[in-house]
């Protein structure tokens, strides 16, 4: 498979893969640099996703391999329960101030899933601890992903991650998704309709009780389930609904997190702060896994009381603050702010939508969705079942030198922010010869 064409295909059980399909005709990539792959085949491949929606900076940035080079070096690893070392400290305070007003007490995971997990244990603590114990309920979205926890496929809201794995977490609701192609296919950017999916909230309210509901999760922009943006307002109301009823927000910036709809968070760029935010893939540009839990200063506050020798929060991870991480993480800032990458996706937007909107029209193409640098490019599905002509696609792209990301029928691009309009105009034009040859 690899070099050693003598490696065997069948030990590595692969995740989120059809392994037989794959197998059957691997798609092996083996270096990366800037906007680049090379697959071992010695083909150049163009980045359309950024390696999976993490790698905001690019491909083989050099501060980034020093800076975990040396750390590995120096300290491999350090225990941060009951001690600590200097790095997790200098990016929480790093973190603290490109987060948004209040949001300035940082936990750290390992990645996405953990950091879903440990924001809807934050928020169920919480409210145990300012005498609310009865707000024990979690409210997810339809078609949302929050990792593949036990907590994150509870509150997430799609079928496929969540079927086989029984009961899950109880006493969990959804909210509707926020797709709705009727009225708004082809909208650049935030959608006009579609506010009134969150009043939807007010209704589970009045079923549950407030007193029962502890937060409510959502990604600002569904990724996973194929790109799908929050209506105009939509976010507003959420948050004006959830501080009425004294609900938690979460947000679920693991995708959105970095600059990939433009400023740190989407939080920022929408203009609605939450309660809680998590992140983990850009963090770090994907070098090294990593997530992490900004939280509001007056609930990591609300904790803060009892003995002061009493641990304040059972939860953690052992390589939560891992000091090889960090490395990756201060290294990874440093270039996103050195390089003003998270204005980068506002300046280059409406080149990015002019060019995926020339995609309108194309055999099969029902939808496009574009914000910031992100968009989803929705197909019809095949007579032969939905997700199959969204493979054909992605195949094709792979087959001509571009990656891209399916999700059930629909394509997803999310390129680094490093990018340029000559490769957003390579990306377009393979990806139009693609839909072509899968038509």
């Amino acid at each position: 498979m690899a070099h050693d064409r003598a490696t065997s295909a069948e030990h590595f059980w692969m995740p989120f893969t059809a392994n037989r399909q794959f197998k059957g005709s691997p798609r092996l990539l083996e270096r990366a640099e800037g906007m680049y792959y090379t697959d071992t085949d010695g083909r150049q491949v163009i980045d359309g996703t950024a390696g999976l929606w993490c790698c905001n900076a690019g491909h083989g940035r050099r501060e980034i391999t020093e800076a975990v080079s040396r750390q590995i070096a120096q300290m491999d690893f350090a225990p941060t329960f009951q001690m600590g070392h200097p790095l997790p400290f200098e990016l929480a305070e790093r973190l603290a101030q490109i987060s948004p007003a209040g949001l300035n007490r940082v936990f750290f995971t390992n990645s996405g899933s953990e950091s879903a997990d440990t924001a809807l244990k934050i928020a169920l603590a919480y409210q145990r601890a300012i005498g609310q114990g009865s707000r024990t309920r979690l409210i997810g979205r339809e078609l949302a992903y929050h990792g593949v926890g036990f907590g994150g496929i509870s509150v997430g809201g799609m079928a496929n991650n969540r079927k086989a794995f029984g009961a899950l977490l109880p006493g969990v609701d959804h909210l509707p998704h926020t797709l709705d192609l009727q009225r708004n296919a082809f909208s650049r950017g935030l959608p006009e309709h579609g506010v009134e999916r969150a009043d939807e909230l007010g209704r589970l309210v009045t079923l549950h009780g407030a007193e029962n509901i502890a937060a409510v999760i959502v990604e600002p922009m569904s990724g996973s389930a194929g790109v799908i943006l929050p209506p105009q307002g939509y976010l507003q109301r959420l948050r004006e609904i959830t501080r009425k009823h004294g609900i938690l927000l979460i947000f679920d910036e693991v995708i959105t997190g970095f600059g990939r709809v433009g400023e740190a968070f989407a939080a920022q760029r929408w203009g609605v702060t939450p309660d809680i935010l998590t992140c983990a893939k850009g963090l770090t540009n994907g070098a090294i896994p990593m997530g992490a839990v900004l939280v509001d200063e007056q609930i990591h506050d609300a904790f803060m009381h009892g003995p002061e020798s009493t641990i304040e929060f059972f939860h953690g991870y052992t390589y939560s603050g891992h000091p090889v991480a960090c490395a990756a993480a201060l290294a990874t800032q440093e270039i996103y702010q050195r390089e003003n990458l998270f204005q980068k996706a506002i300046e280059i937007e409406d080149y990015w939508q002019d060019a995926l909107f020339s995609l309108q029209g194309l055999p099969n193409v029902t939808d496009i969705r574009t914000v910031g640098l992100v968009a989803g490019i929705q197909f019809a599905a095949h007579a032969d079942g939905v997700g199959k002509r969204g493979y054909e696609v992605f195949r094709q792209c792979f087959e001509d030198g571009l990656l891209a990301r399916a999700s059930g029928d629909t394509i997803a691009l999310s390129p680094a922010l490093i990018v340029e309009r000559e490769h957003i105009d390579a990306m377009i034009e393979r990806l139009a010869d693609a839909i072509r040859k899968a038509a």
